[in-house]
């Protein structure tokens, strides 16, 4: 198994994603090879530093670095020798089996569609976050913000990758699907809305049990929670809002912690051929711990094996 790390990558690289490196070697007995993109001038003192064992490791020199502010398009063609357009290069190339970056997140995403496409019958992958469950359960919120406008059809597609997620990677047998909505009755919402329900419904791929509001998002409703990219950004951007008040104003609880995105590292784009990870800029180690630990979970459970059977009809 290897997988791919882009080192430069970040507010704090290479030196947290060392530290991440460290942290899961530490932890995992599973026979990886790590590929380590970047500089090697800054990347292997660190290595020795942190005491990574060589043969756990590859370094790929990547003297090129794509900034965060960049045009993601134009930063590719210019810079092929950048750690994100060589990841992309050995990923679409069979050298490695998934690609993780906390860099910029529109040259992950061109990055990924020009270089392995989507997986045949999805006409838009998606990306997902974490919900915390009060009562300690966790579901899964998409799209939350690849796509702000969306057709019913993406809607539907959103819902079979999220349902797949949830059971193959969360752990959650039959995952519960509900449409986001402005109340709970069937032909309730927007046009979209109302177009997409029928089709939930309809689909024997997914248990749908109906729409939900806003305020049965971090209740155990639903598993997978269904919506366009421009709500489900908001709302994703609300939730980190929430955690950072409870850590200015020092109020230590359980399950405010788990709104702290470190704890599930990045967010899978779904829908592609191969497992690309998208990190936070502002990720350190236990972020580039949990990156990794979701990419090997991926390949084992061989989830986009999964996905492709499901859109082959």
């Amino acid at each position: 198994m290897n997988i791919g790390l882009d080192m430069m990558g970040g507010d704090f690289s290479p030196l947290e994603a060392v530290r991440g490196i460290q942290l899961y070697l530490n932890a995992s007995s599973t026979p990886v090879t790590l590929f380590l993109l970047g500089d090697e001038a800054q990347i292997n003192p660190l290595l020795k530093e942190y005491s990574i064992p060589p043969q756990s490791v590859k370094v790929i020199h990547a003297p090129q670095v794509i900034g965060m502010n960049e045009h993601p398009t134009r930063a590719l063609k210019e810079k092929q020798q950048s750690s994100i357009a060589i990841g992309f290069h050995l990923l679409a190339g069979g050298k490695m089996d998934a690609f993780i970056s906390a860099g910029n997140t529109g040259a992950m995403l061109v990055g990924a569609l020009y270089s392995l496409k989507p997986i045949e019958g999805i006409q838009r992958p998606t990306i997902s976050t974490i919900i915390p469950k009060e009562n300690g359960k966790t579901g899964v919120l998409l799209d939350v913000g690849l796509n702000s406008d969306c057709k019913p059809e993406n809607l539907n597609q959103f819902a079979i990758l999220g349902s797949l997620y949830s059971k193959h990677i969360l752990g959650i047998d039959q995952p519960r699907v509900g449409l986001l909505n402005i109340g709970e009755e069937e032909g309730k919402g927007n046009l979209l809305a109302q177009a997409t329900y029928p089709l939930l419904k309809e689909n024997n791929q997914i248990h749908f049990i109906g729409n939900i509001e806003g305020r049965d998002l971090l209740l155990d409703k639903a598993d997978v929670m269904v919506c366009e990219g421009f709500t489900g950004n908001v709302i994703l951007k609300l939730a980190e809002s929430l955690f950072g008040i409870t850590q200015q104003k020092q109020i230590h609880h359980p399950y405010f912690d788990r709104f702290d995105f470190e704890n599930y590292g990045g967010t899978p784009l779904l829908g592609v051929t191969k497992p690309v990870i998208i990190g936070h800029g502002i990720s350190r180690g236990r972020s580039f711990l949990n990156m990794i630990t979701l990419a090997q979970k991926m390949i084992e459970t061989d989830l986009l094996g999964k996905m492709k059977e499901s859109f082959l009809s």
